[in-house]
Parts: structure tokens; sequence; C-alpha cells
């Protein structure tokens, strides 16, 4: 249930006429009271005697106590109260209670016999509405501060109390949602989204990889945003605000918000801690850690990815391991791998990971260099080597977004622990795209190898992992870790080993496909191209290499089935 408390206006009918009314698209149906402060107001919704105009001079008398000069411009408060869609529908009785509840919770009309009038409209199943005069009875204003929490908090208690959809308590860090202006603007004007919600993404591209301010504002300009900034009597940037350029209000001026409007962490402030990084994460983004890999001669946005996967990991341990700080901190760098990857990552990926990156918002907080390097390589394509790295980076950002969710949950961060959870769901659909065709080239070296070589790469697995064993080979993407571990081989390391380490870094029962997990994790540990040239096939017995084709683009059923099952 989502209480809303909208911002004060002055025009007490107006609001009534379009409670009373159709509606914008002809939505309100029935509209009628299902309560009032004494019970007995008109209702000109199920009363033909009775005029809006009635029901607006009863709400407004309280007015006429307090001197012209004394009166509040904006006086007129309203709240709507809306359910969950998968909830019961609800009597009027049920909504009248929930009303009382809600201006009592407020501050509204508290039950000390002189509070404020007000009535409640019912013009949907799933709502209502309550219209307030903010003027008591005795003249004197309503002690309403921060009626939004006191809101939230009272809806809490009637989901438990109606076995209603228990909503996450909100903890004032969220983005502020488009109002319903902003909503029928943008669908009079064919826009696909709300200008807010098209600038707040705009912005947080701009900041995703920005080093200093100058590029930040750069980015912005680049990317056709009009811009303003304000500046002190002293010289010194203050905080900015931003428009789409064919955004206007009636008198054709453009309509700019302010950074910290569109979300908390996008106010210059925050923007500029993003640059002033705590030491772990410090540390982190220089490259100054211990087990920095050498990574495979590759450049361009498969290099950066690979850089990405190695920082993302040392993230994962950080918040298993490191104290309170240094997780947030390392949960809030992953924000903006996400923002970037979402920003330079193939067409077919793109929608679930900018979903992946908007939702993972609400867990993140500061911003580390590894996006800049994704941001400055340039748009992956989202082939060979660029759309394997690019897997094996999404496949490690789930694990991230599980980890940031578990560790908000223990710090009972509902919000955060909900939107990463979120996030994680994004990322796995992202990442059975992008592994579909190399898991499927892998499990096609793989089958091809020869038949004493398999056997070999399973005793391997039978000695490291008994317990697991049979599963994994029985998996769709064994042929593809078979072949991971022939490479690791054939690279110089010890395969017994590194199985080893990738096994007992974090659990694996979870995993729907722990082959594909393994697979990506010893590619990264052992430095392995993430999708190898197929000179580098192991030829079966009597074929030779040179007659070797390159792997298919086409995925075999098996590997089909086992990218649907991912995770």
């Amino acid at each position: 249930m989502i209480p809303r408390i909208h911002q004060q206006g002055s025009n007490t009918l107006g609001l009534l006429h379009y409670l009373y009314g159709k509606g914008t698209h002809e939505e309100h149906i029935d509209p009628h009271l299902v309560a009032s402060f004494d019970g007995m107001a008109p209702d000109p919704g199920r009363d033909p005697a009775v005029t809006k105009r009635d029901l607006q001079h009863l709400l407004d008398q309280p007015l006429s106590l307090l001197d012209a000069g004394r009166r509040p411009d904006k006086h007129v408060w309203h709240c709507s109260v809306r359910a969950a869609p998968g909830d019961p529908i609800l009597s009027d009785e049920q909504w009248g209670d929930i009303a009382r509840r809600m201006v009592a919770a407020t501050g509204i009309d508290p039950g000390d016999g002189a509070g404020c009038r007000w009535a409640a409209v019912r013009h949907a199943d799933d709502h209502i509405h309550i219209i307030a005069t903010l003027v008591r009875e005795d003249g004197r204003r309503p002690d309403h501060h921060r009626s939004g929490k006191r809101a939230q908090a009272e809806c809490r208690l009637i989901e438990k109390e109606l076995g209603l959809h228990q909503v996450a308590p909100g903890d004032g860090t969220a983005a502020k949602r488009a109002t319903s202006a902003e909503r029928h603007k943008a669908e009079r004007t064919g826009r696909e989204r709300p200008a807010r919600e098209e600038l707040r993404e705009a912005v947080r591209r701009a900041v995703a990889g920005a080093t200093s301010e100058e590029e930040f504002f750069d980015r912005l300009a680049a990317a056709g945003l009009l811009i303003r900034k304000r500046v002190a009597p002293s010289g010194d940037l203050l905080g900015y605000k931003v428009a789409l350029p064919d955004d206007r209000n009636g008198e054709k001026e453009p309509v700019f918000y302010a950074g910290s409007t569109l979300a908390p962490d996008l106010s210059l402030p925050r923007i500029r801690e993003r640059w002033t990084l705590p030491a772990e994460a410090a540390a982190w983004a220089d490259g100054s850690r211990p087990e920095q890999p050498t990574l495979p001669d590759v450049t361009g946005p498969a290099f950066a990815q690979r850089r990405a996967t190695a920082a993302t990991w040392q993230a994962l341990l950080i918040i298993d391991h490191g104290d309170a700080g240094a997780a947030a901190a390392q949960i809030a760098a992953a924000g903006e791998i996400l923002d970037a990857l979402a920003k330079t990552s193939a067409a077919q990926t793109r929608a679930e990971l900018r979903e992946a990156a908007f939702v993972f918002e609400r867990a993140s907080r500061s911003h580390v260099k590894a996006a800049r390097d994704l941001v400055h390589s340039g748009p992956a394509l989202g082939r060979g080597e660029d759309g394997a790295t690019t897997a094996m980076l999404i496949d490690m950002a789930f694990f991230l977004a599980i980890a940031a969710a578990n560790w908000h949950a223990k710090k009972h961060h509902s919000q955060q622990a909900q939107a990463a959870r979120q996030a994680a769901e994004h990322l796995r659909a992202a990442y059975q795209v992008a592994a579909h065709e190399p898991m499927a080239a892998l499990g096609q070296r793989g089958r091809r190898m020869a038949p004493r070589v398999r056997q070999r790469q399973a005793d391997l697995l039978h000695q490291v992992l008994p317990e697991l064993a049979e599963r994994i080979r029985a998996e769709a993407g064994w042929p593809a870790l078979a072949a991971t571990l022939d490479d690791a081989r054939r690279a110089g390391h010890d395969p017994a080993a590194l199985l080893t380490d990738a096994a007992r870094r974090r659990e694996l029962d979870s995993a729907a496909s722990i082959s594909d997990v393994l697979v990506w994790r010893l590619r990264r540990s052992a430095h392995l191209p993430a999708l190898p040239e197929s000179s580098h096939d192991t030829p079966a017995r009597g074929s030779r290499r040179q007659g070797l084709s390159a792997p298919t683009r086409q995925s075999p059923p098996s590997a089909v089935n086992d990218a649907g099952r991912r995770r």
C-alpha cells in the first residue's frame, strides 16, 4: 500500500473537480465519499442535490476564522493511498477506516476534537484520495511535519493487519518518481518516458566514467542537455540543473531539474564524493591491490571488460570479508560498473543491463575507476572475445549483486536488498544472451577433443570435486569446462590447483549450471582468452589441426537448454 503526499495547493474546488470528474482518460468510475472529518459531509458523487461547491464551502470554513492576511496561500492538503496490484478489493468501509487512520497518523486530524476538515474520495477499486484544509477548527495550523514518513509507517501497519502485500519500508534514498502531471505530459507529447526519468538516466551515463567536474559537464553537454550552474559569489560551483531541449512549460521555457531532485546521489556534492574514494576503494581502483592479473594481449572493450571483471572479483572479496565501510564502498562501485556496462554493451544485452543498472541504483552510493575503463574503451560489439568477456563480466556482476543483496539483508536495508535482487534477475537474463555463443563454441571444442583428453579432464574433476563431479558431467556445459581445463594445462597452469581454488572461493551448490560458473572463474584466474581462436582446439585422434574449422555460431540444443537454465 503506497501513500503519496502531493504538493500543497490553493484551489480546493479545483481539486474536487478532478476527484469527482471523469479523469484524464475516463478512468474515474463512480467517485464518491467513503469518509469525512465528521462523517456527515455532503457527497456530490452520490447525492444529486449536492454540488462540489457545497463540499468546498464546508471544508474551507475554518479559513474564515483567520484574518485575510493570516490565511495560508497553500491551504489544500492532498494525499492518495493506493493498494498493490495483487491485493484484494477493499470495501468502502475499509477504505474509510484507512482514511481516518491516515489523517490521524499524519497530524491532519489527530483526534483531539479540533483537527482539520477533510474528506476521502474513492473513484477506483484500488485507491482513495484525501483532501483537507490546512487550518484546524481552533484556527491553528496542523502539525503535519514529515507527514510522508508518518503515512508510510501507518501503511506498513495496515498491510499487516489486513493481510495485504507488504511493501519494504522506505529509507529516504529512493529517486523521486515522476508525478502524474509529468507522466501525462509525456503521453501528450509522445515521449516514451517522463522527462525526469530521461534526464536521470542521461546524468547517470555522464557520471559513469567521468574523472572530474569538467568532464562530467562536458558529457552532459555532449548528450544534448541544457545546463544551468549555480555559482556562489566567491565563484565556487554550488550545484547544477539540467533540462531536455524540447521539454517546455506553458511559457515555452525549458523545464530544469536539479540533480538532487533526479536522485539523491546525483546532487553535485554526492557526485564529488565519487572522486574522493575510501582507502579500500582507491587501492582497488588504481590497481595497487594484490593479485592484479597480467591480462591477455587484447585491447578495446574486451581488455576493459577483463579489468572490470577482476575489479568485481576484488569487490566480492571485500564484501565477504571487509568491514562495513569498505563493503559499502564496493557495493557502491558496482553501481557505476553496471551503468558503464549498460552504456557500452551490445544491442542484444543492452535492455536487460540498463534495467539492472536502474534498479541497482538503490544499492549503490560511490564509484571507482573500473567503470571509467569500460566507458573509455568504446562500445562493445558482442562477438568473439568481446562477447565472451561480456559474458564473463556479467557472470561476475550477477554474483556481486547476490552478495550485495545478502549484505544489505544482514544490515536490514530492505530497500537496497530488494533492489540488488531485482538487478540480479536482469543480469541473469542478460547473461543468457551474452553467454549463448561463447559457451556453445567452447562446448563444441570440448566435444571435439580426443577421448583420452576428455577422460583426463573427467578424472581430474572426480579427483578435485568428488561430490559434485557426476552432477557437473551431466550438465550441458561440461564439454566447455573440459575444454577450459585443457586450455589451462596447455598454458602451463596446474589444472587441479586452479579447479580447487575456483571451487573453494564461493559456494557452488546454488548455481543452476556449475559448469558455467567454473568456466568463467578458471578463464579469469588463469588469464586465458575468454574465447580462444579455433587454432587452439585439441584435435580428435586422426584429425589434422590445419583441417579444423572455426567454431560455429549455431548453438547445439544442449547448449541452448543450459543457457535457459542459467542460475
